[in-house]
């Protein structure tokens, strides 16, 4: 007997001592005895590469990637290691560098200067270029402001998942990423289909005041889905997890409109490819069960 999608990723998960096998385990309703301890040792070992200034080697994209991971682990927004990482990621607001920086007549026109874009974080000066930068998901960045965009956008949900949610601070941030995400129409228009995807997943964070928007952006990766269930020009992968985020039961339509080519992607080990190999064998995992009205 062929075993299905959801078999095959048990069985790949099974007996991963990582994080992502801790978590599959967990959304699969089938821990290991060994998984709390696992989990408290996992965090230790992310909190002992933390260095002395906050960050993780020293560079915005691991440092920012820390929290959630500790927050995966169950680390609250109080634990030491957190408050640290969360310093520094606040830190990095309005500094040089950021997303929105400068203005001339057509990012005025797109309401993408910094008339409009506020409250972004710059994850490095603006003489340091980060393009190309792949992030955790295994979705390559290649344009710089895309890629500036999207860490930003990263840090976002960081700092909304370590109660930070009412700062006037990641308020500016939120108000500035809805202006900009209310023109977004066309999956075809100045805003590249990841850049979307990366603004709404940090939208449907960002609670009820939020709503209306993410549900337009919905639509719109609804109406930009092709029969195959793919995306043209966007990240397969990185397109079911926001849009999970989301929990719109119209978002689940569309996630379970894509099993079908999530499916053909998986392999016989269960995982969908080399890039972000655990990473996008979770989500892949979680976009089953919730298409089918699980959790994620």
């Amino acid at each position: 007997m062929t075993p299905s999608p959801l078999d095959r990723l048990a069985l790949y998960f099974g007996a991963e001592s990582t994080r992502q096998g801790l978590l599959a385990r967990a959304t699969l309703g089938v821990p290991a005895p060994g998984d709390p301890q696992l989990g408290r040792t996992l965090a230790a070992e992310l909190d002992a590469s933390i260095r002395s200034d906050g960050t993780v080697a020293g560079a915005a994209l691991p440092t920012i990637w820390r929290i959630h991971e500790l927050r995966d682990l169950g680390r609250g927004g109080a634990d030491p290691a957190v408050a640290t990482l969360t310093r520094r990621v606040l830190g990095m607001q309005g500094e040089p560098g950021a997303f929105g920086e400068g203005c001339d007549r057509e990012r005025h026109a797109q309401r993408v200067c910094e008339h409009y874009v506020q409250g972004f974080f710059s994850p490095a000066p603006p003489t340091v270029r980060l393009a190309p930068v792949t992030f955790p998901n295994g979705k390559a960045f290649r344009a710089e402001p895309a890629a500036r965009f999207a860490l930003s956008c990263l840090a976002l949900r960081a700092a909304l998942r370590t109660n930070t949610a009412g700062l006037p601070t990641i308020d500016l941030h939120l108000r500035s990423l809805s202006t900009v995400a209310s023109g977004w129409r066309s999956w075809k228009g100045y805003f590249a289909p990841d850049v979307i995807v990366a603004g709404m997943h940090a939208l449907a964070l960002a609670g009820p005041q939020h709503r209306p928007t993410v549900a337009s952006l919905v639509g719109l990766v609804a109406a930009s889905q092709e029969p195959s269930g793919n995306w043209p020009n966007a990240d397969f992968f990185q397109t079911l997890e926001a849009l999970m985020a989301t929990e719109l039961p119209a978002a689940r339509d569309v996630v379970r409109r894509a099993v079908p080519s999530l499916e053909g992607r998986q392999r016989v080990d269960g995982t969908f490819g080399v890039a972000a190999q655990q990473e996008r064998a979770l989500i892949g995992l979680r976009a089953l069960l919730w298409s089918d009205g699980g959790c994620t």
